[in-house]
């Protein structure tokens, strides 16, 4: 039985379909949802959003954060920011991965504590990024 999914993020509704799963990537971990999962919202990290039909993965979308709700018949995936896996590129991942780890370590040196949670979210998205751009090539 198929399980209504939407990722939204600001610019637009990305995908509004059913499928017969669907993998988002938790703030604690992957959550694969199938129809009548419990309901819950859940923060969401940098990563893929994985989409199946049957067996098969119909479709990949890029997340870099936000959250999303699920209740028995629906996931609403409202990320911060969303585009189909195949449109990333690796280079792009590892100069954010650089630039992140740059940012992490100067701030760390530097003593800035109010700025290292936010820099390392950004490391985790660049991570995931390259992470996924690796594993399609």
């Amino acid at each position: 039985m198929p399980v209504s999914l939407e990722i939204v993020s600001p610019e637009k509704l990305l995908i509004s379909q059913s499928v017969d799963m669907v993998v988002i990537p938790g703030s604690e971990g992957d959550i694969g949802v199938l129809q009548e999962h419990s309901p819950m919202i859940t923060l969401l990290r940098g990563g893929e959003v994985i989409l199946y039909e049957g067996d098969r993965v119909t479709a990949r979308y890029f997340v870099t954060g936000g959250f999303a709700e699920i209740t028995e018949e629906r996931v609403t995936v409202l990320a911060d920011t969303a585009e189909p896996s195949s449109s990333l590129s690796h280079a792009e991942g590892e100069r954010q991965l650089a630039e992140a780890n740059r940012a992490l370590n100067e701030a760390d040196k530097a003593g800035q504590i109010d700025q290292l949670v936010p820099l390392m979210e950004k490391v985790q998205v660049a991570q995931a990024m390259v992470d996924v751009t690796s594993a399609a090539s």
